[in-house]
C-alpha cells in the first residue's frame, strides 16, 4: 500500500511518538509511507532522520495550507490510504475533499465528544474508519453520532526491547544525581488532566512511610511553574526533580522504581505502556482507559479514588515490589508483550486499513 500520513501537531507527544512507530513499521513491511507535518516540528525533523519522505507545512494558515498540499498530491500521486493522525490534519483533509479520492482514516485520542458543529460533525463522518485509541474513546465516538460500525480499537504500541540490566539501571539514576532512594517517575505532559498536582499532594503521605523517596517528572507544560510552587509550599520541594522535556525518555524508565500515572479520564496512556514495557510496577486511577491496560493486583496497581490519599496508599504497595524482576514488574511487561506492542499496533493498523479499502470498494 501507499499511504500517506498527516499530523499537524506542533509538540512531541503520545500521537506524534505513534504515528512515527507506525510509518516505520509500515515501510519495514514493505509499504510506502509519506509524511505531512509542520516542517520544524518534532515528528518532522525524526522523520527526516529515519530518511521518510516529509511534507513540510508552514506555520501561518496551516490547515488551508495543507489541505492545498493534501489535494496537489491527491492529483499528482495515487495514494491508497491517506491517514489523519490529529484533528486539524482530518480537517486538512476533509476541506481537500480527501474521502472523494482514497481510503481516509482519522485516528482518535481525545475522549471528548466530537463537535456538534458541521465541521466537527462532517469531517469524522467523511472517514472510511475511525481509529479509537482504546475502548473508552470508542465509546465517546458512538456516543457523539458516529456509527458503530466505522470505529474501530487500534490501540497503542511501544517497542518491547531488551530490558535494562543492572549496569545501565545504575547509569541512569547517576545521571539523575540519585542513589539507592526509592525513586518514583511520572512522564507526561504539566496539565491539569495528567493529574502530576495529585501526584505532588500525595508525595509527603508516602515519604511519611519512605522518608527518602524522591519523584521524577519528565516533560514540560503550563503547569510547569504551578508544580513547583506546590511542592515548595509541601515541604518536598527538595526532592521533586522537575526533568523538563527530556529527548531520550528511555534513560527516565531505566531510572525509576515505580511508575506513577495519574491522568484523570485518560484516553489511553503510551507513557503508562512504555513504563509496563520496561518492566516497572504501575500505579494508575481508576478512570478512562486505563482499566483496559491495568488489571488491580495483577500487573499493577489502581488507587481506589482519585485522592493524595489513595494514590498514596497504591504507591507505597508498589515501592514493597519495586525489586526488578519483581512480581507486578514482570506481570506488567508481559501484557505489554501480548497486546500492546509496537509490532501489534502495526499490523492492527494495516488491518483497518484493508478492512476499509474493501468496505469502500464493495460500497460498504
Amino acid at each position: 500500500m501507499n499511504t500517506l500520513h498527516v499530523d499537524l501537531g506542533p509538540d512531541w507527544r503520545g500521537g506524534q511518538s505513534q504515528a512515527l512507530l507506525l510509518i516505520n513499521g509500515l515501510r519495514d513491511r514493505g509499504h510506502a509511507a509519506e509524511l505531512i507535518a509542520p516542517k520544524s516540528s518534532p515528528l518532522a525533523e525524526r522523520a527526516r532522520a529515519d530518511a521518510i519522505r516529509v511534507h513540510g507545512i508552514g506555520r501561518s494558515a496551516i490547515r488551508l495550507r495543507t489541505a492545498y498540499e493534501i489535494a496537489r498530491l491527491l492529483a499528482r500521486e495515487s495514494f491508497d490510504v491517506v491517514h489523519c493522525h490529529e484533528a486539524h490534519g482530518l480537517t486538512a483533509a476533509w476541506l481537500a475533499g480527501a474521502h472523494r479520492h482514497t481510503v481516509l482514516i482519522a485516528s482518535r485520542r481525545v475522549a471528548f465528544p466530537v463537535s456538534s458543529s458541521r465541521l466537527g460533525a462532517a469531517r469524522y463522518r467523511s472517514a472510511d474508519r475511525i481509529a479509537a485509541v482504546s475502548q473508552f474513546v470508542r465509546e465517546r465516538m458512538i456516543d457523539s453520532g458516529l456509527g458503530e460500525d466505522s470505529v474501530e480499537v487500534v490501540y497503542d504500541g511501544v517497542p518491547t526491547g531488551q530490558l535494562p540490566t543492572a549496569e545501565e539501571r545504575l547509569a541512569a539514576r547517576i545521571s539523575w544525581e540519585i542513589g539507592k532512594e526509592p525513586l518514583i517517575g511520572c512522564v507526561g505532559y504539566l496539565v491539569p488532566e495528567k493529574g502530576q498536582e495529585l501526584l505532588i499532594r500525595a508525595l509527603p503521605l508516602i515519604r511519611a512511610q519512605y522518608p527518602d523517596c524522591r519523584l521524577l517528572l519528565a516533560g514540560d507544560g503550563p503547569c510547569h511553574g504551578h508544580l513547583q510552587r506546590l511542592s515548595t509550599s509541601l515541604g518536598v520541594g527538595h526532592v521533586v526533580l522537575f526533568a523538563g522535556f527530556v529527548n531520550d525518555v528511555t534513560r527516565v524508565y531505566q531510572a525509576l522504581d515505580v511508575f506513577a500515572f495519574p491522568s484523570f479520564a485518560e484516553p489511553l496512556g503510551s507513557s503508562l505502556l512504555a513504563a509496563m514495557s520496561h518492566g516497572l510496577p504501575a500505579v494508575g486511577l481508576r478512570s478512562g482507559a486505563v482499566p483496559e491496560i491495568v488489571e488491580h493486583g495483577q500487573n499493577g496497581l489502581l488507587a481506589r479514588t482519585a485522592e493524595p490519599e489513595a494514590l498514596a496508599a497504591a504507591l507505597v504497595c508498589a515501592l514493597r515490589d519495586r525489586a526488578p524482576g519483581s512480581r507486578l514488574g514482570a506481570a506488567a511487561r508481559q501484557t505489554v508483550e501480548e497486546r500492546f506492542s509496537a509490532a501489534q499496533m502495526v499490523e492492527n493498523t494495516i488491518a483497518l486499513y484493508t478492512g476499509a479499502r474493501a468496505g469502500r470498494q464493495s460500497g460498504a
